[in-house]
């Protein structure tokens, strides 16, 4: 209310009205954030998000706090994960940008969001954030940690052979196929990554032993506790690796993480091999400061010349993401989405990359939850002339690829011209 029409109300001499100032927030952007920053109650304390995290800091410092979010690459990426829901049908979706070198979060966006000026009280399980609450079994992009942790042991060299590979394996009575019969029986380490393997990466595992696996694995982040800037983090489950979740693990099944950790995963195995820590607060790093080194020297470089080659060749499954000019690397995986406890008919696709391959800067992953197959979505082919009418297969390679690719090219100007430096 103005002041001048205050004083006329006042006036009135009405007894039942009586003046009360209160400080309100007001979220100009609506959903665009609403997974950080959470909501307040209406005492004006935060219940989630970094209200929650930074309750204190906001009520008693007069100093502004500055976020690594880019608000054009959120609208943009927000956007695009919208109406590719909207095409795939998919229960939910997520996605997280960041930067591999400090860590800096410059989008984080699960789907569906709410809009935290309406301050509801959200019951429904489908609006968790799904990039730091919610845990996934994430299927083939674990093998690329497979793949690191054998050249980091000095177990493999990308060009060592696995001859003979048979079509299946059985683990306590269960089987562990091959998702593509075309595989060949004779692949190097790198092909098996390239093509996808699971047998194959079966048998980089098993070089690599149940115990030195799972350490490697909590090195990275992927199967340690991650801390963050909001509280709305899964806890982390500590599994047993016996000879049969090595088996498994080396491909991403029977494992879950989230896709934050994922996305700590990829950067150190990008980033020259140097840890991380993910954030959404501007700490002003020293631009070229390195971490602790994780991985030895040359083991990253190796890991992301496979990861183009995914995306890059025709053996690779990751085709529909070789925007050009950006160098992408990355790796699918498609997942039977566990309900209760047991495997489901659901999927869980996910494309974990990272770009540009010749000097790595960020990751970028997507992940639909639910997705389904649409008989009407034309896919124009990056690798060759032409395109195709319809979703042939629900898998990452045909989904979450597609919507990677799409944002990207959307994405890609504002990266190169705001955070790529030039020599």
């Amino acid at each position: 209310i103005s002041e001048e029409n205050y004083e006329k109300i006042m006036k009135l001499g009405d007894k039942s009205l009586v003046p009360e100032e209160r400080v309100l927030r007001m979220y100009p952007q609506k959903n665009l954030f609403s997974h950080v920053l959470g909501q307040i109650d209406d005492d004006n304390n935060g219940i989630s998000g970094l209200e929650k995290s930074l309750n204190d800091e906001l009520r008693k410092s007069k100093e502004s706090i500055k976020l690594t979010l880019d608000k054009d690459i959120q609208f943009l990426i927000r956007k695009e994960l919208i109406k590719y829901q909207e095409i795939f049908k998919s229960k939910g979706s997520a996605a997280i940008l960041m930067d591999v070198n400090n860590g800096n979060i410059l989008s984080l966006v699960s789907l569906p969001d709410f809009n935290p000026n309406e301050r509801q009280n959200i019951t429904d399980v489908n609006y968790i954030n799904r990039v730091t609450k919610g845990t996934y079994e994430l299927g083939s992009v674990f093998k690329a940690f497979t793949f690191a942790n054998a050249l980091n042991e000095k177990l493999i060299e990308p060009e060592t052979e696995f001859l003979n590979l048979p079509k299946s394996l059985s683990c306590y009575g269960f089987p562990i196929r091959e998702y593509d019969n075309k595989i060949p029986s004779n692949l190097t380490a790198e092909q098996i990554l390239i093509r996808s393997g699971n047998i194959g990466s079966v048998r980089i595992a098993q070089k690599i032993g149940p115990e030195k696996f799972k350490t490697f694995l909590e090195k990275v982040g992927i199967l340690s506790q991650i801390t963050f800037d909001i509280e709305e983090v899964a806890p982390q489950k500590n599994y047993e690796f016996s000879k049969c979740k090595l088996a498994t693990a080396s491909y991403g099944h029977g494992i879950a993480t989230t896709i934050l950790q994922l996305a700590k995963g990829y950067a150190i195995l990008s980033n020259g091999g140097f840890e991380i820590n993910p954030t959404l607060i501007n700490k002003n790093l020293e631009k070229h400061a390195k971490g602790k080194r994780l991985l030895n020297k040359g083991v990253s470089e190796q890991v992301v010349s496979a990861l183009r080659k995914i995306v890059s060749t025709e053996e690779g499954t990751a085709k529909l993401a070789n925007v050009p000019n950006y160098e992408i690397g990355g790796k699918t995986g498609t997942a039977d989405k566990v309900l209760d406890g047991v495997y489901s008919e659901g999927k869980v696709n996910t494309f974990a990359s990272i770009f540009p391959t010749s000097n790595p800067k960020f990751v970028f992953v997507v992940m639909l939850d639910g997705p389904q197959k649409s008989k009407d979505y034309y896919y124009k082919y990056r690798h060759r002339d032409g395109g195709w009418k319809g979703t042939l297969f629900n898998t990452a390679g045909w989904t979450s690829v597609e919507v990677a690719g799409k944002v990207i090219d959307k994405i890609g100007p504002i990266l190169a011209t705001k955070y790529i430096e030039v020599n």
